[in-house]
């Protein structure tokens, strides 16, 4: 059970954190950064939230993955352990399953169904939702980057190392959220990058001209 009775501790005022498993690192440690772009990336999620415009379907999917990136938090907070080694009377430290990155992929094909296929990329925008889910979909992406750069330091599927799947179910859910996004647009249209299109046609002006 997590209880906070009180919000500051001092305990981190040295420029050290615990992590999930109560070892003691660097603020600066990789995994650190990597499970605070998660954080960040989930308060994004609850930005596109409060648009007034935010289509049922897509707020129900939100509210779950809200919770599945605290879940995901944990994850990469926790390193991973040498199963020879662990106390089965222990209770299993929380980690992210690859049936969530399948439900990811389900979510994708759902929200993708109707839309016409791409030709080139989408610039973000159109309705509030749309273009806050475009935002959160490169906060998610630049977490995703944090969580291997974090692997270069500790590995993957090895004691002390970064849950694989937890990179898969990022990289899965910058997916959706792009999906989501288009989908949110789907009465306004997606505003599509023609490549060239903003240069000008002629030459700029010299200020003493």
């Amino acid at each position: 059970m997590i209880v906070i009775n009180r919000v500051w501790t001092r305990t981190g005022d040295d420029g050290r954190t615990r992590l999930s498993d109560l070892s003691s690192t660097a603020k600066s440690d990789p995994r650190v950064a990597a499970y605070g772009e998660v954080d960040e990336a989930n308060a994004t999620l609850g930005l596109a939230l409060t648009t007034d415009d935010c289509p049922d379907d897509i707020a129900a999917v939100l509210q779950i993955i809200q919770a599945e990136l605290f879940d995901l938090g944990a994850d990469l907070s926790n390193p991973l352990a040498d199963d020879a080694g662990h106390d089965r009377s222990a209770p299993e430290p929380l980690r992210i399953l690859d049936r969530s990155v399948t439900r990811l992929e389900q979510w994708c094909d759902r929200f993708g169904e109707g839309l016409e296929p791409l030709r080139t990329f989408v610039l973000p925008g159109g309705t509030r939702t749309a273009a806050a889910l475009h935002l959160s979909r490169t906060v998610v992406r630049r977490a995703e980057r944090a969580a291997w750069v974090a692997t270069e330091t500790y590995g993957t599927d090895s004691p002390g190392g970064i849950s694989p799947i937890a990179l898969r179910y990022l990289n899965r859910l910058s997916d959706l959220l792009f999906v989501m996004a288009r989908h949110a647009n789907r009465q306004v249209g997606d505003s599509l990058w023609q490549p060239g299109a903003a240069r000008p046609d002629t030459e700029p002006t010299r200020p003493d001209s």
